[in-house]
């Protein structure tokens, strides 16, 4: 984390977004600017300059940030509430906490711990939660605590309980690291963070299970990985990122498991980082990532 925490102290990042209209750009700078801030760097989209959303991402630098950020709040409310805005004001140099599911398949959960270590994620990493113990021992190489919750059969609730006691009040986000167990709507209620999920498919074809097995079936010549935030949809919530790969039909069904592991694991690393970095803003079911 020394990597991240050095270069963004005393830097804030502002999210802006609301109904679009004359002067956003302009109220933002003025109130950045009379509270001793400087813009580093400035990011905006709106969906239509007439009648649509407005959507900013604001990073600036404020000496003694820290003392200064109840000053900027208040002023934020007085100046953005009555255009209709909402907003968020992060300090940079405070990490957010992410707790990690996982199940059988170790290949996502390595890579982030990887970049953890690399300190490429800015972000702690207080718990890594599977209902298996296969990777017990290779989370603690990276000294992470692991928890094993069981899960099986087709009540879940007792290991969901056991979830949300180890998770409450101790994580900003949850990444679901190929986690192969379905979260019931009560729990997403009641969990109050974001989930983060790497689905192995290009979301939307091949949803639900084996999708390289439908794939192969299909005869595709592309495969890709969806990383999404978690709905009571199964697989049907707001997406941050995608990619592919080029297969051809020489390619058996194991050897698209394989290539598609580069896939999911360069995927769901950019999601968390650009999410840990509050890079995206979700709207409905669409993400806008700066």
């Amino acid at each position: 984390m020394a990597l991240h925490s050095g270069l963004l102290r005393d830097q804030a990042c502002l999210i802006v977004h609301g109904p679009d209209q004359p002067g956003i750009v302009a109220a933002v700078a003025a109130l950045v600017t009379r509270n001793q801030g400087n813009i580093v760097s400035l990011d905006q989209y709106s969906s239509d300059p007439v009648s649509g959303d407005f959507f900013q991402r604001v990073v600036f630098n404020r000496p003694d940030l820290a003392a200064a950020m109840p000053a900027i709040e208040a002023d934020l409310e007085k100046t953005l509430a009555p255009l209709g805005l909402a907003w968020t004001l992060t300090d940079r140099s405070v990490p957010k906490r992410m707790a990690i599911l996982a199940s059988t398949s170790d290949h996502c959960l390595l890579e982030l711990l990887w970049r953890h270590r690399r300190g490429e994620l800015p972000v702690t990493i207080p718990m890594v939660i599977s209902n298996h113990t296969n990777t017990a021992e290779d989370v603690r190489s990276f000294g992470v605590p692991f928890f094993h919750v069981p899960s099986s059969g087709p009540d879940k609730s007792a290991a969901e309980a056991e979830l949300l006691k180890l998770l409450d009040g101790n994580v900003d986000f949850v990444v679901l690291a190929r986690y192969m167990q379905i979260l019931s709507p009560d729990f997403l209620d009641r969990v109050g963070v974001p989930l983060i999920n790497i689905h192995h498919s290009f979301l939307p074809a091949f949803i639900g299970p084996a999708p390289y097995r439908k794939a192969r079936e299909r005869g595709v010549k592309l495969i890709g990985a969806t990383s999404h935030y978690v709905t009571k949809d199964l697989d049907e919530g707001p997406i941050i990122e995608q990619d592919v790969a080029r297969v051809t039909h020489a390619h058996s069904a194991a050897d698209l498991q394989a290539r598609g592991a580069y896939v999911e694991r360069a995927v769901l690393s950019r999601a968390v980082q650009w999410h840990a970095e509050d890079r995206v803003i979700r709207h409905g079911n669409h993400t806008i990532v700066f």
